[in-house]
């Protein structure tokens, strides 16, 4: 028999039963194992305020956004006309969706929010990841506006202004309109993270970024795995293809520390992996939120805080007329404690190679050194060479590489390698 005290209790339970399955269809639920989220479907408006929208009531609550595959618009696809922006302590699953963005759109598919035109003292974020399920596609327009980066001037027809000696161009069709920015800048890369710390990205495949694929700026502890990248130099708009430059995968700017890239493969239009240290105008004053750069954070080394450094690539798969990875550093700026396991390059019309270290041509020279402690082995590749260096580089080892390209080292030297200290290979080799 109930007494008063356990009927209460029983009907308490029910009622939380009740309200706590109430939320359940209100917020979503994404199976056994998958945590309680936020769906941008129960939201009105553009796919892309419906997103927003969502991450705003996930801060809230449960801090987790899930987009499904199937758009309550009746589409299988999410248009974004404006970045989206990843505020701390955020999750989204991508759960077999795809997210493009829109012919309208000037700006990053992903931010991290605090970063952007304007922000020069931006505050540090924490605890942001992407996870894809099955098929997740982040897609660049069919017609971007604007291409490239912040040294490239929009054309229609950037082949026939290379043909004219033009070479610093991209294709956007912003190009020749009044009124709007005839350069790129930093709201042509896909994926834009930068003062961080703790960054997780997996499972994700890119298709044609308006620029680099994905950028991080100051961001501490980056854990990128399982992505393919296909983001080849051409574009095909109206059937015509055009030239859009700096095509990158992954770039790791100033201030990147202990990082892991493992399992990623694909096609770039540039270097597949950059580490990238660079100031290429030391003379002009640089600040954070400038539209007019290729940075979003200041390109400027500013001491220690700033190298780059612990940094781990494994089974990287790729082919491009650039590089595998290329590590470039200028003047002081340090890249340390790099280590590179399984590299398997294909290097289009021989060019290039698997390896670069050093960098010319971005600011003064880089001292010797600052680039130090790169550790490289189980690399195999064709092109110019396996490694090239450039720098008066310091402790630097190569091991089980394994060359088909066109020369008869797998080294190639652009410095005296007597002004560089402790530089190993063993079983470095060119293979017949």
């Amino acid at each position: 028999m109930l007494t008063r005290n356990s009927f209460r209790w029983v009907m308490y339970c029910g009622l939380a039963f009740f309200l706590f399955g109430f939320q359940n269809l209100a917020i979503g639920s994404g199976g056994i194992g998958i945590p309680q989220t936020v769906t941008p479907n129960a939201f009105e408006g553009t796919d892309t305020e419906r997103i927003i929208q969502a991450i705003e009531a996930a801060k809230e609550r449960v801090q987790v956004v899930r987009i499904p595959k199937e758009n309550a618009n009746g589409t299988a696809i999410w248009m974004i006309d404006s970045a989206l922006l990843l505020p701390s302590n955020m999750t989204l699953i991508l759960d077999n969706c795809t997210l493009q963005l829109s012919d309208t759109s000037r700006d990053n598919l992903f931010r991290s929010d605090n970063v952007g035109e304007g922000i020069t003292d931006p505050v540090w974020n924490e605890n942001i990841r992407i996870y894809g399920i099955g098929n997740a596609v982040l897609k660049g327009a069919v017609n971007p506006r604007a291409t490239g980066d912040g040294a490239r001037t929009l054309s229609l027809n950037p082949q026939a202004e290379q043909e004219k000696g033009n070479w610093r161009v991209s294709y956007g069709s912003d190009a020749g309109k009044p009124g709007l920015k005839q350069t790129g800048d930093w709201r042509n890369i896909m994926v834009l993270i930068g003062y961080v710390r703790d960054f997780n990205l997996k499972n994700v495949r890119f298709e044609n970024a308006h620029g680099w694929t994905i950028s991080f700026e100051r961001t501490v502890g980056i854990d990128l795995s399982d992505v393919t990248i296909f983001n080849e130099e051409f574009v095909t708009v109206d059937g015509e293809q055009l030239m859009t430059a700096n095509k990158d995968g992954i770039n790791l700017r100033q201030g990147c520390k202990n990082v892991r890239i493992d399992h990623v493969s694909g096609v770039t239009g540039d270097d597949f992996i950059a580490l990238s240290n660079l100031d290429t105008a030391p003379d002009i004053h640089k600040q954070n939120g400038d539209i007019n750069g290729s940075m979003v954070t200041a390109s400027r080394w500013y001491g220690p805080e700033d190298d780059i450094e612990q940094v781990v690539i494994t089974n990287i798969s790729c082919e491009n007329r650039y590089r595998a990875v290329a590590i470039r550093g200028s003047d002081r700026a340090g890249i340390h404690h790099i280590y590179i396991s399984g590299v398997i390059f294909r290097a289009m019309e021989e060019r290039y190679e698997a390896l670069l270290i050093g960098g010319r041509g971005y600011g003064e020279e880089s001292l010797p050194g600052k680039i130090h402690t790169i550790q490289a082995m189980n690399i195999m590749g064709n092109g110019q060479s396996l490694v090239r260096i450039q720098a008066k580089v310091a402790n630097c080892h190569f091991l089980n590489g394994m060359y088909t390209g066109v020369n008869e080292r797998a080294t190639l030297y652009e410095v005296d390698p007597r002004e560089t200290s402790n530089v190993t290979e063993n079983t470095w080799l060119k293979v017949r």
